[in-house]
């Protein structure tokens, strides 16, 4: 720890990690960021004097008589209009205006980890750090500590807000963030740049299924493989916000900032002397090679964790598309033996399987095995699921509850909702206050009893309605719960894994309403999307690894009409698309003929064989003028290998798709090209270029660099079709 004498000649201290630099002046009364981005190599003292000096604004009219800076924790007392850094009152005298200072700091540059200590005037600490990792990633976060009292007069702070904001520079006039909807999670949205805030907020108590999920300021037009980004996102799995702010007069010598945090709910966070408050981690990337370059990072970063997937992700057969609640033994005997036979490795029983659970109104809660429909437990199926050496996974939704349950009846004090009464119910379903102790006790007993009972290998953690009015009846004042809520879940799901070592849990909430990196220091992998429609999950697998690698994602073969959309298409389509993720199976096997049993087989093995390189490889995705048409697959680290999928979900005005540049493979190797074929192959509407015929027979040789600059003239396929393209150098 090293207390500074605060003047003009402050230290300038520079992170480094994953060719990016950020440069932070120790200035006082507050530290500032003079630059996040390209990486400024090693800097001589004089060199970050001169960074210093010329990150100097200047004074505009009808402004401060000082130039204005942007501090790390902006607030009105620095003159900021824009969002405070910092939002909240002391109770007796409702001041809202702390005013922060540096007091002192630490630096680990091997670590590359600066912590900074700021302290108010009204009795408040912040410890805030920021972490550049070896892949680029920028973590941050703080600690807000309630020092003990000094004055009669200072009790309580209530905070309301805690904000971490980075600058953006002139050159970034475009936003990328995202949407969605049931079964149309992640839907990009973009946007010029506005003077003003643009805010996202997620008050749905999880990111929901129309998150802003990772917000991206660009250069104008950025896109897959060009342009230069800044990305950020809130790893956090309850109300969150995002923002990018532009003010006309600026962030000091920056553009515009872009930041976030946690959105809390008024008297969630009171902290009185001694109390703190723990801020989620913001991750901030930055690339100049357009978004691929940011997933880079993400996923590099994801898979760096020490409890990352180590084991070859196992093909899943998921019973919920083939049987929904309509359990019965022989059945899904039947359904295991054809899974077996077709080369599925885990078998997950969905929803149906507990107490009085024949359709969604009722049951949730009560977590015991139905004995009217298995009046001998789960044992048979488990055994059968073992006899044929596959893992056994079970659906759970904890955190919910219907009102009808034994549980509700029984525990009215344990539903999150206002003392005065639940308001409407979502999905005929509210909300267990899992922050209330008895209730976690109550389902990590439960939830521990039946894996240690049937040795369950893996769970499906689901989570299918929002939390409105979560109102902590507890204490009879209906406290603000969300904050509580997420945290109990977060120690409920570290207890299971810890209990059980080995055990994966999935991270599904009505789809993909909860994907976080939050939720994923606590899970193994995320469902996606509620919806298997090959045409609508080409774009929602695309967006969703724009942040996730591939083997965290659940990507499963879904009815020849889908569930969801009632969209026909073809196994072969549907196969194609499965295959870059975690793979699995929802569709009946027991309704398929062996023809179409058979193609399942030939994807299995295929997706066994390729699985090493869908899971480490780098994603990539081609820029296309074209919307109906996709090119986008896996490279290997070393570009040894690569893996492309070239998709048309519907038709286009042109007749041919022209010469399609192949991106990512290394520029100097030498590549066959061949099609994987075992799927079968995709219907044409024109005739096959010369090229594909040699790549058939896996005679046709291009380097790297000819293929990423000329690419290949694709075949015009049918609408809802997919060819696979293998890639290997020689």
């Amino acid at each position: 720890m090293s207390d500074l004498d605060l003047d003009h000649s402050a230290p300038v201290i520079q992170l480094r990690g994953g060719s990016t630099s950020f440069v932070v002046e120790l200035c006082a009364p507050l530290p500032r960021v003079l630059h996040w981005g390209a990486d400024l190599g090693e800097l001589s003292t004089a060199e970050l004097d001169t960074i210093r000096a010329t990150a100097l604004p200047s004074v505009t009219h009808n402004s401060t008589d000082t130039p204005r800076l942007l501090t790390v924790l902006p607030t009105e007392a620095d003159a900021w209009s824009g969002t405070p850094g910092i939002e909240g009152h002391l109770r007796s005298t409702g001041m809202p205006y702390p005013r922060f200072r540096l007091t002192g700091h630490t630096h680990d540059a091997q670590a590359s980890i600066l912590t900074l200590r700021l302290q108010s005037d009204l009795g408040l600490e912040l410890s805030l750090r920021y972490r550049l990792d070896a892949h680029g990633i920028l973590a941050v976060d703080g600690r807000l500590h309630r020092l003990a009292s000094t004055a009669d007069d200072v009790d309580a702070f209530d905070l309301s807000a805690l904000t971490f904001l980075l600058p953006l520079p002139e050159r970034a006039t475009e936003i990328v963030d995202f949407t969605g909807k049931w079964s149309r999670e992640r839907s990009p949205q973009r946007y010029l740049l506005p003077f003003g805030t643009h805010l996202r907020e997620s008050r749905r108590g999880r990111p929901s299924l129309d998150s802003p999920y990772l917000l991206m300021a660009g250069t104008g037009g950025f896109g897959f493989r060009t342009g230069e980004v800044w990305g950020m996102h809130v790893a956090w799995s309850g109300n969150q916000r995002y923002l990018v702010e532009q003010l006309p007069e600026g962030a000091g010598v920056h553009r515009s900032v872009v930041g976030g945090g946690e959105l809390l709910l008024p008297g969630e966070v009171t902290l009185g002397d001694g109390d703190s408050y723990d801020s989620p981690t913001l991750y901030f990337a930055w690339s100049d090679r357009g978004m691929d370059g940011i997933a880079d990072r993400f996923h590099a970063l994801l898979r760096s964790r020490p409890h990352h997937p180590a084991s070859a992700r196992p093909l899943v057969l998921n019973t919920w598309e083939a049987v929904y609640f309509h359990h019965d033994l022989e059945t899904l005997s039947e359904l295991v033996d054809r899974a077996a036979s077709v080369g599925v490795e885990r078998v997950v029983l969905d929803d149906g399987w507990f107490l009085g659970r024949r359709d969604d109104r009722t049951g949730l809660g009560d977590w015991f095995v139905d004995p009217d429909v298995w009046p001998h437990g789960l044992s048979p199926l488990v055994e059968r699921v073992r006899s044929h050496g596959m893992e056994f996974g079970l659906w759970f939704e904890p955190e919910m509850i219907n009102l009808s349950s034994r549980l509700a009846q029984e525990h009215p004090d344990w539903i999150l909702a206002p003392p005065s009464g639940a308001g409407p119910s979502i999905r005929h379903q509210h909300v267990l206050n899992i922050a209330h102790e008895d209730a976690w006790k109550f389902l990590y007993e439960r939830i521990d009893a039946l894996v240690s009972q049937y040795g369950i290998d893996y769970i499906k953690w689901d989570h299918n309605r929002e939390l409105h009015e979560a109102s902590s009846r507890a204490d009879g004042g209906g406290r603000a719960g969300v904050r509580a809520q997420t945290a109990a879940l977060y120690r409920l799901l570290d207890a299971l894994r810890t209990r059980h070592r080995g055990l994966e849990i999935e991270s599904c909430a009505s789809g993909g309403g909860r994907i976080d990196l939050g939720i994923l220091q606590h899970t193994d992998r995320v469902w996606a999307s509620d919806c298997n429609d090959p045409v609508e999950r080409q774009h929602i697998q695309r967006w969703t690894g724009q942040l996730l690698p591939p083997e965290l994602m659940g990507t499963h073969v879904g009815a020849t009409e889908a569930h969801t959309t009632r969209r026909v298409t073809s196994l072969p389509f549907r196969l194609a698309t499965a295959l870059f993720g975690h793979a699995g199976i929802e569709q009946n096997l027991n309704t398929c003929n062996d023809d179409e049993l058979s193609t399942i087989r030939a994807w299995a093995e295929l997706y066994k064989e390729l699985r090493p390189l869908l899971h480490s490889g780098r994603v990539v995705r081609a820029d296309l003028a074209d919307e109906q048409t996709l090119l986008h697959g896996v490279v290997a680290g070393d570009g040894t290998s690569a893996l492309f999928a070239w998709a048309r979900l519907g038709t286009s005005a042109a007749v041919t798709s022209g010469q399609v540049p192949v991106p990512g493979l290394a520029p100097d190797r030498l590549y066959k090209v061949r099609t994987r074929t075992e799927i079968g192959l995709p219907a044409l509407h024109e005739h096959p270029p010369g090229w594909l015929t040699a790549a058939d027979e896996g005679s046709l040789r291009l380097s790297g660099h000819t293929l990423s600059t000329l690419g290949l003239p694709m075949p015009t396929l049918q609408p809802q079709q997919a060819l696979l393209l293998q890639f290997d150098a020689i």
